[in-house]
């Protein structure tokens, strides 16, 4: 197996629902990749598994992976509630629904493609890659934004 690489990851959402957008940087040895994307009605807790998803989707074979997110969401979901809402029937402790069934559904596969650990890093405090990973979420949301035409227009040229 090659040198591990290094995942950063983050989500933001102007809204919580509202625009998202997801980023992840993903380090391996002297290359590197920016990754982004953005949703029109989403929240924030989406965006981050949705970054660690194509972060992972991204890597062409198996690897040694540190995945770096400031989502406790996400790095507890993964380490210490998956295996329980799977036995559950993907339902928490408290017999609710898993909330965001549909990613965890597709992130979990994902997970026995690699060697993974996980890395909770605090946000905004600096870490290079955290900052670099919380751009590229921001840069999702207004690319997505860009994209997206203003609210009221479509019904004004009507």
């Amino acid at each position: 197996m090659a040198d591990t690489v290094e995942i950063y990851t983050d989500g933001a959402c102007k809204g919580n629902p509202g625009p998202g957008g997801w980023g992840a940087l993903l380090i391996a040895g002297s290359l590197e990749k920016e990754l982004c994307g953005g949703a029109p009605e989403t929240t924030n807790n989406r965006m981050e598994l949705t970054a660690v998803i194509r972060a992972l989707q991204a890597l062409k074979r198996r690897s040694r992976v540190r995945v770096h997110t400031d989502s406790q969401y996400v790095q507890k979901g993964v380490t210490e509630w998956l295996a329980g809402w799977k036995a559950r029937g993907w339902r928490t402790a408290s017999r609710q629904p898993v909330r965001n069934l549909d990613l965890w559904q597709e992130l979990e596969p994902l997970l026995a493609e690699h060697d993974l650990s996980w890395h909770w890093v605090r946000g905004h405090a600096g870490n290079p890659g955290n900052e670099r990973a919380d751009e590229l979420a921001n840069q999702g949301v207004a690319s997505h934004l860009r994209s997206t035409p203003a609210s009221g227009n479509a019904a004004a040229n009507s």
